[in-house]
């Protein structure tokens, strides 16, 4: 009997709980899973304008966020605000508390670009992860970036936030036949899983993690997502993972190799890289 075949019979049951519906059919408990429904299509508006304004705005928490939203008419709380944001991700940028105490990945992989020059490539790499919306649910991008030349070096997206898609990022920017001396990230799972630390480790490169709530210790990266959102993602509508990842191959490609940067005295990424 199929999987599917055993769910539709255990969500026909009645009487007798799920564990022996279970019990009765063959299956184990822990292989029956939730599948939690969508967001409704007003929550996923109201992310794309909070996305939008994060990006305009990286220091508005959830009181100004909830001002922003009532003033174009959304009759919101600051409870669904903090809840919508927390599912993206979004976190605003301002001086927290304790932040000198650190946690315990944080104190094995400390900070290490305060005051460092960067002056070659390959010196030190840099990644994070952002979130777009879709005309359905939302995707997440993950972007590999060498840090002096501000060259992208892999990037992915993926509808969730598991660490695979990001391990699949940085080995494709290793297969590139280079690898950093240095490598920084915030301190986000995806970033201290075993599986992306291991990677790392296996290159020999220095593991760097940013301070907790510290989003601009990583501001090359942070002016990627700024520059993606603006100059590409809102100016399309996408309605697919697919489509989205489609759409980007054509943006990066025109990152790299034809756009020009002020901070690079004017010359393109791939050029500065060494591409």
């Amino acid at each position: 009997m199929s999987l599917e075949r055993r769910r539709e019979l255990v969500e026909s049951s009645e009487g007798f709980s799920i564990r022996r519906q279970c019990e009765l059919l063959g299956l184990d408990r822990s292989g029956l899973y939730h599948e939690p429904l969508p967001e409704r299509a007003e929550n996923q508006k109201l992310m794309g304008l909070l996305d939008r304004e994060y990006t305009r705005h990286p220091v508005y928490g959830v009181r100004r966020m909830t001002l922003f939203l009532r003033e174009l008419g959304h009759k919101v709380n600051a409870k669904r605000v903090r809840r919508l944001l927390r599912l993206m991700g979004l976190e605003a940028v301002f001086p927290k508390p304790r932040l000198s105490i650190p946690d315990p990945v944080a104190g094995k992989y400390p900070y290490l670009l305060r005051g460092l020059k960067v002056e070659r490539p390959d010196q030190v790499w840099c990644a994070d992860i952002t979130y777009i919306g879709l005309e359905e649910g939302w995707a997440y991008l993950v972007a590999i970036m060498d840090w002096f030349s501000r060259y992208v070096l892999a990037w992915e997206v993926s509808n969730t936030l598991e660490s695979a898609f990001c391990v699949s990022a940085l080995e494709r920017a290793l297969r590139g036949g280079s690898a950093p001396e240095i490598h920084n990230t915030d301190q986000g799972s995806q970033f201290t899983s075993s599986e992306w630390i291991g990677t790392l480790e296996k290159t020999g490169a220095r593991i760097s993690l940013d301070g907790r709530g510290r989003a601009f210790d990583n501001i090359f990266i942070e002016r990627l997502w700024r520059t993606v959102k603006h100059e590409h993602v809102y100016l399309h509508e996408f309605f697919s993972v697919e489509q989205l990842r489609q759409s980007l191959k054509g943006f990066f490609e025109d990152y790299n190799f034809r756009r020009w940067h002020q901070g690079l005295a004017n010359r393109k990424p791939a050029e500065v890289y060494g591409k």
